[in-house]
């Protein structure tokens, strides 16, 4: 099998003025019982363990490894998957859009959509940007700060964005006591010092994880803790984490810190995974879309032959009680997929090819549009 996030996770598309939206949550715990389960693991590695036939989904990854380029890859290579998978006596999996979004959790958790940090310029930029000064290993430096190996932050992505939002405030009054200059990061930095601290026998216990949340308190704790307030206008989040990691926004909060005057409110760490729910996951996973393009992509594919006149047996699309994403378009794939490419060879179809992801994400814009 070769996945995926994405396994996607979102229900409805984002837009300036729309109400809460909600995401499926997904737990990376469940997603790595079904890597085992559903048999990815026989064909497909995380970080060297599991099969050699397919990418190890844990590294090498290049950086435009989104959840959209994912999906059109996946689905590029369906069949071939399909014919591997028969010869080896792999049952196809049956893949719910809340198994997809476990799997997506579970890849995240691996780093997947995380262009792989250089360890040596890692323990570089972290001594050159003064981390070690306070941070030690196994010990504190100064002033409480707490040693690298108890970092619970380098093992869950969104307890690491809550630690830069919660300790810039603290860590800038730091750097001005000791009459340190406050340096900024950059995303290539900050995955640099990440791998290099990840790789360090004392961080060795800390096992990755992901999860993420509906959302739908997210708005709620945007609204209460004042980020609305700022957040307005031409600074409003609504379209602007499009296909960032929560890396690079963990970044923004540790450069933006020295424009804030005030300590800025807390979050606990559930506070924080709702909060980017309802922020960023859905954004991250559906990349924006133009309507008129997917409208061409559905006939140029073929899509139409098929999905506007129930030919082969095609469901009509669109149709679904949830809106279209890549969550349950991967889903649609896996559990009626090879079904689908038998009627389409008896007809003499070719199976229809993505170029590129922003097809993909066109297409999924012209469905939801149609609704």
């Amino acid at each position: 099998m070769k996945p995926l996030p994405t396994i996607l996770a979102i229900l409805l598309p984002l837009t300036a003025r729309a109400a809460p939206l909600l995401v499926i949550p997904g737990n990376s715990v469940r997603g790595a019982r079904i890597f085992e389960t559903e048999q990815c693991i026989r064909c497909h590695a995380v970080n060297g363990r599991g099969g050699k036939v397919g990418v190890d989904l844990g590294r090498a990854v290049p950086r435009h490894y989104s959840p959209a380029y994912l999906a059109s890859t996946m689905w590029n290579h369906a069949p071939v998957m399909w014919s591997a998978m028969d010869k080896a006596g792999i049952e196809t999996p049956q893949l719910t859009p809340e198994s997809a979004a476990d799997l997506f959790a579970y890849f995240y958790s691996a780093r997947f959509f995380e262009k792989p940090g250089d360890p040596e310029r890692g323990k570089q930029t972290f001594e050159g940007k003064h981390c070690s000064v306070c941070h030690g290993i196994t010990e504190s430096r100064a002033e409480g700060a707490p040693p690298v190996a108890k970092w619970e932050s380098l093992a869950d992505p969104v307890l690491l964005v809550r630690q830069m939002w919660n300790h810039t405030y603290r860590m800038r009054q730091a750097f001005q006591r000791r009459h340190l200059e406050w340096l900024s990061l950059t995303s290539e930095e900050l995955t640099d010092i990440l791998g290099y601290l990840r790789s360090l026998p004392e961080t060795a216990h800390l096992a990755g994880r992901f999860s993420n949340t509906t959302g739908q308190g997210g708005e709620q704790i945007f609204q209460a803790k004042g980020c609305a307030h700022c957040h307005t206008g031409a600074l409003a989040l609504d379209d602007r984490l499009h296909n960032m990691t929560l890396t690079d926004i963990a970044v923004d909060m540790w450069n933006h810190a020295p424009r804030m005057a005030e300590q800025p409110p807390l979050l606990t760490a559930e506070e924080m995974r709702q909060l980017l729910s309802f922020l960023w996951m859905r954004q991250f996973v559906y990349p924006g879309g133009d309507i008129a393009a997917g409208k061409k992509v559905f006939v140029a594919r073929n899509c139409a032959q098929c999905h506007m006149s129930g030919r082969n047996g095609a469901p009509p699309l669109p149709g679904q009680a949830r809106k279209y994403s890549e969550v349950t378009i991967i889903s649609a794939l896996w559990r009626h997929g090879p079904q689908m490419l038998r009627r389409m060879n008896q007809s003499g179809m070719a199976w229809p090819q993505f170029s590129n992801a922003q097809e993909v994400a066109d297409l999924i814009a012209y469905l939801n549009s149609i609704q």
